[in-house]
């Protein structure tokens, strides 16, 4: 809107773009994203053995501590952070909502960048899932008391977890399948997976700017860029440390450490899509998108630590 141009001070002067959903370049991102989802998880899923999967549903240990800190450390860390920024109401509770959201999909690439433990960081992600049908709601509802009048609650995207989970589930049992009946095919299918990523991640970048026009600059605020960047700073450093402190193995540590900290940001722009007007939220329809290149950014700096970190370990003979 002209909005954009004229006021990038005021949040509630900027309209966002209602007809986002009828753009063809929006319509090209939503196509691209469920089909890059699909050909990732058929490949993450040929990292997945069936007899160790079964083992973490057994002993559910690792997982319990990942529900545990993801919907206990994000929540309170967005909140601590909305408050020494000093951040206005629609800022504030486009952090809290990211932060009440399930693990995303970008943990299981990370986690396979960092040879974690892939068949619990799949079981985390789809358990984090289903818990937040229910965590969702009681989180909103007692973090957004006093910054917002309305039901946050009643805002849940009950469709878009399960659709989601639909989407994680059924490529990755395919994927599965083919580890166990088709071994010979996987190392290729696993590798066309990440090519996929690397590519398609450019695109998605380009046509989410694209959409957003003069807008961007919003969300680019400092006060955002340093919430957005410590918010998942602290899901990585916290989700390691729990991890370690349960004695949990390095594998599973490196697991934790992504599943803490990256949320379902797809949901998350559901929910303020849905939740708000946009006198209320502005331009922050796109926060979720500051966070995805945060998540992507410091993600990758976190594996190249990773990596050197290994390859010292590997030199001393450790």
């Amino acid at each position: 809107s002209p909005g954009c141009t004229q006021s990038c001070t005021s949040l509630s002067s900027v309209a966002p773009p209602f007809a986002l959903g009828q753009q063809a370049t929006d319509t090209a991102l939503n196509i691209i994203l469920i089909v890059v989802l699909l050909i990732i998880m058929v490949s993450l899923g040929c990292t997945k053995e069936i007899a160790e999967t079964t083992t973490h549903l057994r002993r559910p240990k690792g997982v319990a501590v990942a529900i545990m800190a993801q919907y206990s450390i994000m929540p309170l860390t967005a909140f601590i952070l909305g408050k020494l920024f000093q951040l206005g109401t629609p800022e504030s509770l486009a952090i809290l909502i990211c932060s009440c959201c399930p693990g995303g999909n970008l943990s299981n690439i990370f986690s396979l960048a960092l040879r974690g433990d892939m068949n619990l960081s799949i079981v985390m992600t789809a358990c984090s899932m289903v818990l937040a049908i229910g965590l969702m709601p009681l989180l909103l509802y007692l973090y957004s008391g006093g910054l917002y009048e309305g039901n946050l609650e009643d805002k849940v995207p009950y469709k878009g977890i399960i659709t989601s989970l639909v989407l994680m589930l059924i490529p990755c049992a395919i994927g599965i399948i083919l580890n166990e009946k088709k071994p010979q095919y996987t190392g290729f299918i696993t590798t066309a997976g990440m090519v996929m990523l690397l590519v398609s991640s450019a695109a998605i970048i380009v046509l989410s700017v694209a959409n957003m026009g003069s807008c961007i600059m919003v969300i680019f605020s400092p006060s955002l860029l340093g919430s957005s960047a410590l918010m998942l700073l602290t899901g990585f450093l916290v989700g390691y440390a729990v991890s370690a402190a349960f004695k949990l193995d390095d594998r599973c540590r490196q697991t934790m450490c992504m599943e803490t900290g990256c949320q379902n940001v797809q949901l998350c722009s559901a929910i303020l899509k849905v939740a708000f007007t946009p006198e209320i939220i502005g331009p922050l329809y796109f926060f979720p998108l500051l966070y995805l290149l945060f998540q992507l950014g410091e993600g990758f700096l976190l594996i190249l630590v990773f990596q050197i970190h290994d390859r010292i370990k590997k030199a001393n003979g450790k």
